[in-house]
């Protein structure tokens, strides 16, 4: 089974699902909005992408952030940051437990997830 982490309403989150319901992936959906997010799992995040790959520097909500947080953003920071800010998450992030992807890629996800 496929987890999705990501926010309902992201484009690119509407665009992974509706790929994969029509290749009958079966997956489950984690919304940091509904289902929250722990330092645990932002962690792990860290743990397979880096800082660079992870962190949406595009959105709205990293421009709104202060100059300040932004400038001084290292791995450890950035824990605290995405928890109290968790559209900074790129997305999708997808596992299938031991495989991980960022970012909506459907020849991945087929070749990487559903093999």
């Amino acid at each position: 089974m496929i987890t999705i982490y990501g926010i309902s309403n992201c484009d690119t989150i509407k665009k992974t699902r509706a790929w994969l319901k029509d290749a009958g992936v079966p997956h489950d959906f984690h919304d940091y909005r509904k289902d929250g997010i722990t330092e645990s799992l932002v962690e792990t995040f860290l743990a397979r992408f880096t800082l660079e790959e992870l962190i949406n520097r595009r959105g709205t909500t990293w421009r709104k952030l202060p100059e300040t947080v932004r400038e001084a953003l290292t791995p450890e920071s950035a824990v605290t940051v995405m928890l109290e800010n968790p559209a900074l998450i790129r997305r999708p992030i997808l596992t299938d437990g031991n495989h991980w992807l960022l970012g909506f890629d459907p020849q991945a996800i087929q070749q990487t997830l559903t093999s």
